[in-house]
């Protein structure tokens, strides 16, 4: 059995991470900052995601409490997903990255030099 990473280091820091880690979870909620959104439209805008893997990201950040998962129980189902008023107090956290992120974009690649 698989065991989780949540949980098992004191370091604040791998705690943030175990939260937000993942390939999309922050695609996942860049998208849902200017507001909520049905699963079908999140997958449409962003390319390269599979439906499994979506479901996934958003299952643990519901399970985690930054997002809301919205079922209207309709027939077709419809259901909305929101960031959390809990989520919300990674806004800040998101920007510093993205900020972060842009600078080590644009950062010249050092080569990478063969050592034997």
């Amino acid at each position: 059995m698989a065991v989780s990473k949540k949980g098992l280091n004191e370091c604040p820091i791998d705690t943030a991470l175990s939260v937000i880690d993942g390939r999309w979870k922050g695609t996942i909620l860049w998208r849902l900052q200017d507001g909520p959104m049905r699963t079908a439209q999140l997958r449409r805008s962003i390319p390269g995601i599979t439906e499994r893997m979506l479901i996934r990201h958003l299952r643990e950040l519901v399970d985690d409490g930054i997002l809301d998962r919205h079922d209207a129980q309709t027939v077709p189902p419809c259901v909305h997903y929101s960031i959390s008023e809990y989520g919300q107090t990674l806004a800040p956290v998101l920007q510093s990255l993205c900020d972060w992120g842009r600078k080590h974009m644009t950062r010249p690649v050092k080569a990478v030099m063969d050592v034997r």
